[in-house]
C-alpha cells in the first residue's frame, strides 16, 4: 500500500557553523527558547525538570509555550530517541513525530527534518501537513539567523497575535 504522500514531509536546512552548535540548538531547554520556544520544559522520568543547558534524553517527556501565546497554548510530547551528537526524535503535534539528522557537507552543516504519521485533515486551516510545513520552515530560517549571527525573526508580543505556533 503506498504511502499518502500528505503524511510525511522533508526539510533541510544548512548552516555555517558546527554541527555541535546546531545539536545543541535542539537537545537543550535552553537552545531551543533562543530560536523556537517561549519556553521548553523537559521532564527526566523522575519528573525532574532539566535544567536550561542539560541535555534532553530518550524517554523524557516535554511540555513547550510559544511566543505570542498564553500558557493555555501547550504542545505536550515525548522524546523517543537521542544519540547526543547529531540525532533525535520526538512526537508532536496530532500525535506526529519528528526526526531531526545533523551532518556535514562541503564545510557547511546539514539539518534534515522530517515530520512523519501526520493526520490526514479535510479542513485546510486544520491541516497539520501545511502548517507544520510552514512553521518549521520559519523556525529553521530562525534559527539559520540566529546561530549565524543574525537577528531573532519571532515576533515575541503578546499584543500581536501570529497565525501558526
Amino acid at each position: 500500500m503506498a504511502e499518502n504522500k500528505w503524511t510525511k514531509f522533508t526539510i533541510t536546512a544548512d548552516f555555517d557553523t558546527d554541527a555541535r552548535s546546531v545539536y545543541e540548538a535542539w537537545a537543550t531547554p535552553a537552545g531551543l527558547e533562543s530560536w523556537f520556544l517561549r519556553k521548553a520544559e523537559f521532564y527526566t522520568v523522575p519528573m525532574r525538570l532539566r535544567e536550561p543547558h542539560e541535555f534532553i534524553l530518550k524517554e523524557d517527556t516535554y511540555a513547550w509555550y510559544w511566543h505570542g501565546f498564553d500558557d493555555n497554548a501547550v504542545e505536550r510530547g515525548q522524546v523517543l530517541e537521542v544519540n547526543s551528537i547529531d540525532f533525535l526524535k520526538f512526537t508532536f503535534s496530532g500525535n506526529s513525530v519528528v526526526t531531526v539528522s545533523i551532518s556535514t557537507k562541503n564545510g557547511l552543516t546539514i539539518l534534515e527534518l522530517t515530520q512523519a504519521n501526520i493526520p490526514e485533515e479535510s479542513d485546510p486551516e486544520k491541516n497539520l501537513y501545511v502548517q507544520c510545513q510552514i512553521g518549521w520552515t520559519f523556525y529553521l530560517a530562525n534559527l539559520k539567523s540566529i546561530i549565524e549571527g543574525g537577528i531573532d525573526l519571532r515576533n515575541k508580543r503578546l499584543d500581536v497575535k501570529s497565525n501558526f505556533k
